[in-house]
């Protein structure tokens, strides 16, 4: 069979086996958003972040992958269709993690990260300027593989610990240009080549799934209760308005520009990265934002204690935060919109004791739209999708 083809870097769209590949990662999303709700503690919450890291990283090492290789092609196709069988129970195993199942959930991580750069090592054509940074990928997952399995033998705090420095080997070893004894670092604009256009599409199309993630919260909570009161209905009326939005803010004053930036860049490699740091924090809070959602429309009336306040802020200002860097990084500035927002949002929360979750949630509404207005009447069309 023949070696993995090099991807036309000026005509890379998103592929079907690559769509088809996202499935699996909608089943995780859903996953870690349950265990979340069910887990609103300070330590369920830094395992539901180390859970979400995990899960991003092997989406987005992916990606790289399928920007570099033609993903089209059958023997591609095969190693995609081997990641989402193993992914399937990966997200299965994820609520376990931290239970019995860690072992589990560890090995079947280290099998699609390891497994998958292995083989893309294996078949990439030999003499490619991306030869070595494959390997320095590949020697970097074997470190981190230690840590997961030694993780996942641990228990308790020691593994949250050990799974926390895996997680660092590989979120932190690109900024480093994957810097290894020997081999050195990779050099971004040679070895490291991508097109932006595929990468800024990828990105997006996970953000529309952790949108889907706010829906299917909002349709559950809906499903759950009976009889549907004004309060119930009103707070689902307000979940999509902030779907809706949140929406609007993404993609109708940034993500557009995104392919063409990277396209344009000297580094697109570097700024790719960029791209990628960011939209783990942004898809993040979509799922914290889909969390608040569900505790809304459950108890609507309800007063807001503090980790329900938590939650429902957290999702809001963590967006706009990471989607104003987004901003920061296509256009060089902090949007002003989305820092009156945060400070508005941050108002709310000193005050949010006095009232219930539909009000508050309401107001935190309310903020998102007069952001999203004055992105739409008042940025400048050069700024608009391009």
């Amino acid at each position: 069979m023949a070696n993995f083809q090099i991807r036309d870097k000026h005509n890379a769209t998103v592929s079907f086996p690559e769509l088809f590949f996202d499935l699996i990662y909608v089943f995780a999303v859903t996953q870690i958003s349950h265990y979340m709700l069910h887990h609103l503690t300070l330590n369920g919450a830094l395992q539901a972040l180390e859970l979400w890291f995990a899960t991003w990283l092997v989406w987005q090492y992916t990606a790289w992958v399928t920007n570099w290789f033609e993903p089209d092609t059958r023997k591609f196709r095969l190693m995609l269709f081997a990641m989402m069988l193993v992914g399937l129970f990966y997200s299965a195993a994820l609520p376990g993690a931290f239970a019995g199942r860690g072992l589990v959930f560890a090995l079947l991580y280290v099998v699609m990260q390891v497994g998958r750069a292995f083989t893309v090592m294996k078949f990439a054509e030999a003499g490619l300027p991306l030869t070595k940074n494959l390997r320095r990928i590949f020697i970097w997952l074997c470190i981190s593989a230690l840590f997961w399995m030694g993780g996942g033998l641990a228990e308790g705090n020691m593994r949250m610990l050990l799974w926390g420095i895996a997680i660092l080997c590989e979120y932190g070893s690109p900024m480093l240009g994957f810097w290894l004894p020997v081999l050195g670092r990779s050099d971004s604009l040679t070895e490291w080549s991508i097109s932006g256009h595929h990468l800024a599409e990828r990105c997006q199309l996970f953000v529309i799934v952790a949108l889907g993630e706010i829906i299917v919260m909002t349709g559950s909570a809906l499903y759950d209760i009976e009889p549907w009161s004004a309060p119930v209905i009103i707070s689902a009326l307000v979940a999509f308005a902030s779907c809706l939005t949140m929406w609007w803010i993404y993609f109708d004053a940034s993500s557009g520009k995104a392919s063409h930036i990277i396209s344009q860049t000297n580094d697109p490699g570097k700024l790719g990265a960029k791209f990628h740091y960011i939209h783990v924090l942004l898809v993040g809070a979509l799922i914290v934002t889909a969390v608040g959602i569900e505790l809304t429309i459950a108890h609507p009336d309800a007063r807001i204690e503090m980790t329900a306040a938590l939650v429902l802020f957290g999702g809001p200002v963590g967006y706009l935060a990471a989607n104003g860097l987004f901003r920061k990084t296509l256009h060089g500035r902090f949007p002003r919109s989305h820092a009156i927002g945060l400070l508005l949002l941050i108002l709310l929360l000193a005050v949010s004791g006095v009232t219930d979750r539909l009000m508050i949630s309401g107001l935190i509404a309310a903020v998102l739209i007069a952001v999203a207005v004055w992105e739409s009447y008042c940025v400048s069309e050069d700024e608009k999708i391009a």
